[in-house]
């Protein structure tokens, strides 16, 4: 229990508390859970979204996404933003990529990529409920969430200190891909065809950004990973509002 009331302290905004400052260990074993804060964001997305059933798809998609970044005080979209900043202004060098990173100010880049991310996820919510697949609400922060281990899992992660590498440095290598594999399959039981897919979609993604991270970086940061689970959201998403009109 305590790793994961770690990991839904971090990951989301509900009233948690912990007994205490949290060793480095139990910090790397938070991770098991990660997919598991998923899913109850998901579950309390799915409820919102029965609460507001009789409501036009537009509103709902507009009230969903509003109670989405609540959940998380967007702590994800916070790393997009810094990851796109310094993406664009690093011009492919590591050190002013990373420095870049570390500001806190947002510059016009990074503004444009939220607003962009921000109107996509809308446009594919309101297809989706319009069509009755609220199901999506469920997958896409679960498999987003199960792809932060995978991360840490498969990739060095370059700064030294803090969470990110005390979750790098203590995350269970051996529990985890079991760990993992079981989401996995709970995810394809429930989802069905749209399960395979998203999961299809969002592994497909993972393995282009982690390149992208090693190409530029060497390796992963926290701002990465933020940034890994806004865009695998928006890619489930996608994905999935696409299909229907395949």
């Amino acid at each position: 229990m305590p790793a994961f009331l770690i990991a839904l302290q971090f990951l989301t905004r509900l009233p948690v508390r912990l007994p205490g400052m949290p060793a480095a260990a139990q910090v790397g074993r938070s991770l098991l859970s990660y997919p598991l804060v998923g899913l109850l964001i998901g579950a309390l997305l799915l409820l919102v979204q029965w609460a507001l059933d009789g409501t036009a798809p537009l509103l709902q998609a507009a009230l969903l996404l509003l109670v989405w970044v609540g959940l998380t005080g967007g702590l994800h979209l916070d790393g997009l933003a810094d990851s796109a900043d310094a993406w664009a202004g690093g011009f492919g060098d590591r050190e002013r990529t990373l420095s870049i990173m570390q500001d806190p100010r947002s510059g016009p880049i990074a503004m444009v990529v939220l607003v962009l991310l921000l109107l996509l996820k809308f446009a594919a919510l309101a297809t989706l409920l319009q069509s009755g697949q609220a199901l999506a609400l469920l997958l896409a922060p679960w498999l987003a969430r199960g792809l932060l281990p995978l991360l840490f899992l498969t990739t060095p992660y370059v700064r030294a200190g803090g969470l990110g590498a005390a979750l790098a440095e203590h995350l269970p290598r051996r529990e985890l891909p079991f760990w993992l594999a079981g989401h996995a399959l709970l995810l394809l039981v429930l989802g069905g065809w749209s399960g395979l897919l998203a999961v299809l979609a969002a592994l497909l993604l993972l393995a282009g950004l982690r390149q992208l991270m090693l190409q530029r970086l060497g390796g992963c940061t926290g701002d990465t990973a933020g940034a890994l689970v806004e865009l695998a959201e928006a890619t489930v998403l996608l994905v999935l509002a696409l299909q229907l009109s395949a």
